[in-house]
């Protein structure tokens, strides 16, 4: 929906169905209700999440035309969607395979393209769009050496700039602006402000500029770099940057520094809690962790020392495992649980991010993008568990209050 601060959606990967037919139906089935709820008067905007499956179905002419229909008749309308996890996303282990494809492969590159050609199908005349996708790729499988990271990383961005010329090939011939939004994800090739600018200037914008200057007949380097900005965005998952310990202001002051653009904020929530020196009380702590480590998703862990340096654990069990290392003092869990919650137990979220971040946004919009991703909601304690329409209402109408 249309706020004052931009559009407001969910993501719709919170629904299972990996083939077009099984996610239009939990899609007739949420959407309406969640409408009524939190925009009965105006347009609904969608965060559309297709699998690979679903997106070469949806891509046939009557598949597309008759969900066209539909956002018609329901007065919906799509303006972003996720492009990160290719494959299974319900009902198997995904944990670090959410990544695969990585931006090496062929198939990531067909496949983004082909969500931009949706998109620009669904888009509203005059409105631009975006899809976020994952940062190149999971560091863990490319860790051996730095040539190898280098070679991984510059083949990446590569392939990268194959959809690039889609967008920007679509854009002059009157289709509509599209971006494509990197979103920085701890253990991802990119977790952090400084390693995406860093990766912006010295891998893409060196094999971009003249790579656009070739492919639209450009002579001026800054006319090339522009364009780049244009069409590769940041998505900024506030969960992500929560877990890597930057606060929003930082991340956005950063940004604006060094004039790169934020495509779309993701709207999440970490868990995180003081790790207490006494044992008993440090104890209650991750035995309270214990009751979110399951066996679907990453849940990587950022734990804070006492000088103010960091220990990585590429997921909850190896955290669990080092629960008495007294030299932490703090962790911080990558489940996106919901956003309008503050304290789970013994344990709290990273929701203070989220107000910072939609204070600026309310004052000094950088985005027009704006999606909640709680999409943790079958997997989340019994307690915790709601009516999904209920619960993505709660969470659109808290933020809509926030801003």
């Amino acid at each position: 929906m249309k706020t004052a601060a931009g559009h407001l959606t969910y993501c719709t990967n919170i629904h299972p169905g990996e083939n077009w037919v099984d996610h239009f139906a939990q899609l007739k089935k949420f959407i309406p209700a969640i409408k009524q709820q939190v925009s009965p008067d105006q347009p609904f905007g969608i965060g559309l999440r297709l699998a690979n499956t679903a997106s070469l179905e949806l891509s046939k002419e009557a598949a597309l035309k008759e969900f066209q229909q539909w956002l018609k008749e329901e007065d919906c309308y799509v303006f972003t969607m996720n492009g990160f996890p290719y494959g299974g996303f319900h009902n198997v282990v995904v944990k670090d395979q959410v990544h695969a494809p990585d931006w090496t492969s062929a198939d990531r590159v067909a496949y983004t393209i082909r969500l931009f050609r949706i998109l620009a199908a669904l888009l509203p005349e005059g409105m631009e769009g975006g899809i976020s996708t994952n940062p190149l790729g999971y560091k863990h499988w490319c860790n051996r050496c730095e040539e190898e990271k280098n070679s991984y990383t510059e083949s990446a961005t590569l392939n990268m700039l194959l959809v690039l010329e889609q967008l920007v090939r679509t854009h002059r011939s009157g289709g509509p602006l599209m971006h494509l939004d990197i979103e920085p994800e701890p253990d991802g090739m990119m977790e952090n402000t400084s390693e995406f600018i860093n990766w912006y200037f010295n891998d893409l914008l060196p094999a971009g500029i003249p790579f656009v200057k070739e492919k639209f007949n450009l002579e001026d380097d800054q006319a090339a770099a522009d364009i780049i900005k244009t069409h590769i965005q940041l998505c900024y998952d506030v969960c992500h940057f929560a877990l890597v310990y930057e606060a929003p202001q930082r991340v956005i002051e950063r940004m604006q520094h060094h004039g790169l653009k934020i495509g779309k904020l993701q709207i999440s929530a970490a868990l995180k809690a003081d790790m207490p020196a006494d044992t008993a009380a440090r104890s209650m702590v991750t035995d309270a962790f214990r009751k979110f480590n399951e066996p679907v998703y990453l849940h990587q862990v950022i734990a804070k020392r006492n000088d103010g340096t960091f220990i990585h654990y590429p997921d909850l069990p190896e955290a669990l495992a080092d629960e008495g290392n007294p030299a932490v003092t703090e962790w911080r869990s990558h489940f996106h649980v919901p956003v309008f919650l503050d304290k789970f137990e013994v344990l709290q979220s990273t929701q203070e991010d989220i107000r910072q971040v939609l204070a600026i946004q309310r004052e000094q919009p950088f985005t027009t993008h704006m999606e909640v991703e709680t999409y943790t909601w079958d997997v989340l304690p019994p307690a915790l568990k709601q009516e999904m329409s209920l619960s993505v209402s709660r969470e659109l109408n808290w933020i809509r209050t926030q801003l």
